[in-house]
């Protein structure tokens, strides 16, 4: 058997685990992330390769010979993050300290040592597995060589790597020169990309071929090709690994590179020193031990608990009675059970069930299928009897469950009429009030907090036009999968319930939000009553109005053309037109988005018109024309979906149709929402008011703010009167609209540039506003300059209820980034606190209709609002109630106040 070379590109993965991993800090404050994520590769490595000889290969200080080249190499690339290049000297003394032989040579790359050293391996007859995520590298990749992708699990051999760029890794090169490298400031052609370099590698073979007959490639394509020949000679040498690179230290014949032993006590010293726990207890054989300098988090924890040997697995298929009794014997015995479903569709309405996943303990685990079809799938229990035997343990409150979204599976078993009840916990959300910035999915967590990379879905289903169901997928593939799902969701709950536990403020909200997931079920399984006839009419009525726009349009640019083509766009406004340039694209085209032309409508009439087309076009397309077919045939209503994690802010976000965008400024959307009309009764809205400006006085302890929203004066009329010194009877309107201004662009961290610009004057004119308006409220000035500083320090602020709301672009980013996470921290607290209280009103108001057995159904969450479906006889009682009910949900320093309208649709109620 062939022996194996195991390298490292170190420089790839210390770059992509300090961008995947938190801003994990020990006790000192040091940066740990990059460090953390390095260490828990190189760990699964070992464990994945038994490599005869390894190395990890880092690139070295200074300059290569490509930059005395091309002086512009990398030319464009940020300098590497402070946070970053503290982490390196620990990062290769901990890789040292694992055993593995670091490598640095000056003036050349990794990706060259790397190339040389898999040379050298091919001579001896070493096979070479480089783990890397540097596409540049796939040039290596012959019999002998293979790529792998640790943090996606990716492998790349001849195979993969023409089914991932379409070329044979001998043309990766030519590839390349053709399609350029953006990030190390390696010209390409102009305009082409890896489709159109495969399509003419597949025909030509080579650039040198491609060259001799470009004459052949037509148009601009064409014109392109040739401009950058005289380029290609350097680009070649500029993007070809040097393969014959002197490695000090380490010979042709591999030897120095054999495996060695882990220095037990020097990672003992590091993993002290960074505050690593599990990997310190493990090596020091103490269970109990605590780093002298523990880890703290600066970002969320999601790094802080994986590590270690993956757990031993037991996965069951249930496919006969014997073996189902006894996995409901032990669900009935679990203290709690992590439960799973298996299904047709993502559209939680329309899936049925294809099987069931349970899991009672860390590696045990079994998948009962159910309706899995195709040639040589075994025999299944039948899903009436299986859901029936089940069905008391499903519905019982009292036998506490485990899930991970359990909204979805609340619905799947509700489209197979059972009742979950019990759902005490779910991943997901722990995830969520923990880390509210990253990305939530199942998969994703698995390998973050536990060092697992599961199946994907992709992998058993495929993807795009050729992705088959679930259903169809092997029972004995699938039993793995699904049990493994329900396994990992154990896992993570075992790691991230404690964390959440440890802080009263995060237990809280994962409280809200287990209460929160059951009403969004309630209100999507509701769904919305919609007027399609009304919706056509507007339809047809908004074409009409399109065509004229149109017409308009080509009279103003003197010319027909396509509105909706940028390019052509482009060059009426800018070329023929001489208009202004605002902003240009990535490619250097000067850009027509809804900004730029936004700035021109105020002196230009074009562009005016564009963007009511635009507008317009848009409403038709996502709403008059789409939800009419959105209804759901078996209820006649349209059922929108609620992302309860997927907003730093605790916001919902609505999707499959988003409800919560439909726009209020014009008439044609304020039409939109009339299609919205009740059952039986009366449509009825329940809205805060002014409810981030109230948050924002409770929070800053604003005396004069405080004062104002207590006498139930006019805000934006009392912040006039206190900004401009005019008695508050005598504020002019216009005086009331810079107020209103002021008062909602400070607590969105405007400054007098964004303020000049939305009141039309100058920035010596905002200035002035926003400094005596911070003379006159000192409470919010302190507020905002305090909320800076902690932002900073802590990485996260938080809201009135404990809610953490991370920024990391607040550590380790520069310019722009860091300003608009400044100004996103400053208004997170209010938006966050508001989420909370509706959140809480969401959920005690549901509680109420079901106390009071009213048949009123609530339909929608809009920002602020909640709307209600509700019977003519229930009305007065929802009007009299529903205030009260709302703004008793939590005391603030200042009195919450919620409006009531009532209409036959949205609009009138709203």
């Amino acid at each position: 058997m062939k022996k194996t070379l195991l390298l490292v590109d170190g420089s790839s993965y210390l770059y992509r685990a300090f961008h995947a991993m938190p801003d994990l800090r020990n006790a000192k404050g040091e940066p740990t992330g990059a460090l953390y994520g390095v260490i828990a590769m190189l760990r699964r490595l070992s464990q994945d390769y038994k490599a005869d000889y390894a190395a990890c290969v880092f690139d070295a200080k200074g300059n290569t010979f490509r930059d005395e080249l091309y002086p512009d190499y990398k030319a464009h690339r940020p300098s590497m993050p402070e946070d970053l290049a503290a982490q390196i000297p620990p990062i290769h003394e901990a890789v040292a300290a694992l055993g593995w032989p670091v490598l640095a040579v000056p003036g050349v790359e990794a990706d060259d040592i790397i190339g040389t050293l898999a040379q050298w391996a091919t001579r001896a007859d070493v096979h070479t597995v480089v783990s890397t995520g540097d596409k540049d590298l796939a040039q290596l990749v012959d019999e002998h060589v293979e790529l792998v992708n640790t943090m996606s699990g990716e492998r790349q051999d001849v195979a993969g790597v023409m089914k991932k760029f379409g070329v044979a890794p001998s043309q990766i090169v030519d590839y390349l020169m053709l399609i350029g490298d953006s990030v190390d400031n390696v010209p390409g052609v102009t305009k082409v990309g890896p489709k159109t370099a495969a399509k003419w590698l597949a025909e030509y073979g080579s650039v040198e071929n491609l060259v001799a007959n470009a004459e052949a490639i037509k148009g601009v394509a064409g014109q392109n090709l040739r401009a950058a020949v005289p380029n290609f000679e350097l680009t070649r040498s500029l993007l070809s690994l040097k393969l014959d690179c002197e490695v000090p230290g380490v010979s042709g014949d591999l030897s120095e590179l054999a495996p060695r032993g882990a220095d037990r006590e020097a990672l003992i010293a590091l993993y002290d020193r960074y505050g690593f726990r599990t990997w310190l207890r493990e090596l020091s054989g103490d269970p109990e031990r605590i780093p002298a300098q523990d880890a703290r988090i600066a970002a969320p924890p999601e790094g802080a608990a994986p590590a270690g040997s993956p757990v031993a697995v037991h996965y069951d298929t249930v496919l006969d009675w014997p073996v189902f009794d006894e996995w409901l014997g032990r669900i009935e015995a679990a203290p709690l059970v992590a439960l799973d479903t298996e299904t047709t569709s993502l559209d939680p309405m329309q899936a049925r069930l294809v099987g069931i996943s349970l899991a009672v303990e860390p590696g045990r685990a079994c998948y009962i299928p159910l309706t899995h079809r195709g040639a040589g799938q075994p025999d299944q229990l039948p899903i009436e009897q299986v859901l029936q035997r089940l069905r008391p343990w499903l519905e019982n409150s009292a036998a506490p469950k485990l899930l991970h979204n359990a909204k979805y599976d609340t619905h799947v078993l509700l489209n197979e009429g059972v009742r979950l009840a019990g759902i005490d916990e779910d991943t997901m959300l722990q995830a969520y009030v923990l880390e509210s910035h990253r990305r939530v999915n199942l998969q994703e967590l698995a390998e973050r907090w536990l060092g697992r990379t599961g199946i994907t879905y992709e992998a058993l289903c495929g993807k795009g036009a050729k992705q088959i169901g679930f259903d169809e997928v092997e029972v004995e593939k699938a039993a793995y999968y699904a049990s493994e799902d329900a396994d990992f969701t154990l896992q993570l709950h075992n790691v991230l319930r404690p964390k959440v536990a440890a802080e009263p403020g995060l237990e809280a909200i994962y409280r809200l939000e287990i209460r929160t997931s059951a009403v969004l079920t309630t209100i999507e399984r509701n769904g919305v009553r919609i007027d399609a006839h009304a919706l056509a009419m507007q339809s047809h009525e908004i074409g009409r109005q399109l065509l004229q726009l149109e017409q308009k349009a080509y009279e103003l640019a003197q010319q027909p053309f396509n509105l909706n083509s940028p390019k052509q766009l482009g060059e009426i406004l800018f070329h023929n037109m001489k208009l202004p340039v605002v902003r240009k694209t990535a490619s250097g085209a000067p850009s027509t988005d809804e900004d730029v032309l936004t700035r021109l409508a105020q002196d230009y009439p074009l562009p005016q018109v564009l963007l009511e087309y635009r507008g317009l076009a848009k409403l038709k397309s996502t709403y008059t024309d789409k939800l009419p077919k959105m209804i759901n045939p078996s209820t006649g209503r349209v059922h929108t979906r609620y992302a309860q994690a997927a907003v730093i802010t605790g916001r919902l976000a609505s999707s499959d149709p988003n409800l919560q965008n439909i726009p209020v400024r014009t008439p044609e959307g304020r039409r939109v929402r009339t299609a919205f009309i009740a059952t039986d009764g009366q449509i009825v809205s329940a809205d805060y008011s002014q409810i981030e400006l109230r948050v924002m006085a409770h929070v800053s302890g604003d005396a004069n703010l405080q004062r104002a929203f207590a006498e139930g004066e006019d805000i934006h009329r009392a912040t006039a009167s206190e900004v401009f010194g005019t008695p508050l009877a005598e504020v002019t309107t216009e005086q009331r609209r810079a107020a209103k201004a002021i008062n909602f662009g400070l607590i969105y961290g405007m400054g007098e540039f964004g303020l000049a610009s939305a009141l039309g004057i100058t920035r010596d004119a905002a200035k002035s506003y926003i400094d005596r308006y911070f003379a006159r409220y000192p409470g919010v000035a302190a507020y905002m300059a305090d909320i800076r500083v902690r932002a900073k320090e802590q990485g996260y602020v938080e809201t009135v209820f404990g809610r953490r709301l991370w920024f990391p672009e607040l550590r380790g980013a520069n310019g722009p980034r860091v300003a608009a996470a400044q100004r996103a921290a400053i208004n997170a607290p209010m938006q966050g606190t508001a989420a909370d209280l509706i959140k809480m009103a969401m959920s005690a108001v549901q509680e109420w209709l079901d106390a009071e057995h009213l048949r009123t159904l609530m339909i929608m969450q809009v920002h602020d609002e909640l709307v209600f479906d509700a019977p003519a006889d229930e009305v007065e009682l929802l009007v009299r109630s529903l205030p009260g009910l709302m703004c008793n949900v939590a005391p603030l320093a200042v009195p919450l106040v919620a409006e009531v309208g009532v209409g036959p649709n949205w609009e009138q109620a709203h």
